[in-house]
């Protein structure tokens, strides 16, 4: 069963807005280089030890990310699925234009502190902006969607905690690939405040950040025993 809360074209302005900040806050994460989510964190690490390049990383893992979302949903949903690949398709395009502007401002020679308060400030944004699609629930990345699809049906509501089990197959990435490289690549301050803060600031920009823009998500297995 799935309860529409708001019209087609409330939630497609929400996927915008969504789309847009979250390229801006990941622009900002890169540009600054003071880490970044540990997904890509992740795919980072992988790139130093298998020497596949990053961009087809991340896609791979939206991939997966995608075949695992329609395990958890229990069926198969062609075009949910294909929505999500053509997210992963286009979203690195958006976020290379904002890193673009932010190189050009001269970001990167920034000193530490400033380069740090603009990367977490990207997380922020980036937080905001998986709340804003995740609610408007047209299309969004895969991943946003695992943490969606933990959340309502199997964590009861609960954004931290599905944003904290997320988070583990990338960690697992991380700590298997320093076995063999010896080296942790692209973890920094605000990857460190995204694992602790990604659920939070999500649930918090749920409540605060456009309130009006409702879960308009499907809920059938949330009761499942």
């Amino acid at each position: 069963m799935r309860y529409i809360k708001n019209s087609y074209g409330v939630r497609l302005i929400g996927l915008v807005l969504g789309l847009i900040l979250n390229a801006l806050g990941n622009g900002l994460c890169i540009s600054s280089n003071m880490g970044s989510g540990i997904w890509t964190a992740s795919a980072v690490n992988m790139h130093q030890w298998l020497g596949i390049d990053t961009g087809v990383l991340l896609i791979i893992i939206g991939v997966i990310n995608a075949l695992t979302n329609q395990i958890l949903i229990h069926k198969i949903d062609i075009k949910r699925f294909v929505g999500q690949i053509i997210f992963v398709l286009f979203y690195g395009y958006f976020i290379d234009i904002f890193t673009w502007i932010f190189d050009q401002l001269g970001m990167p020679h920034y000193n530490i502190v400033a380069r740090g308060f603009f990367a977490i400030l990207g997380i922020v944004f980036f937080c905001i902006a998986i709340s804003l699609y995740q609610r408007a629930n047209i299309i969004m990345h895969p991943n946003d969607d695992t943490t969606n699809i933990l959340r309502f049906h199997y964590l009861k509501g609960n954004a931290t905690l599905s944003q904290v089990i997320d988070f583990i197959p990338p960690i697992i990435v991380v700590l298997i690939s320093f076995i063999y490289t010896h080296q942790i690549y692209s973890i920094n301050i605000a990857t460190l405040f995204s694992i602790i803060f990604n659920g939070i600031l999500i649930a918090t920009a749920d409540k605060y950040i456009w309130p009006g823009l409702k879960h308009n998500f499907t809920v059938k297995f949330q009761n499942r025993s």
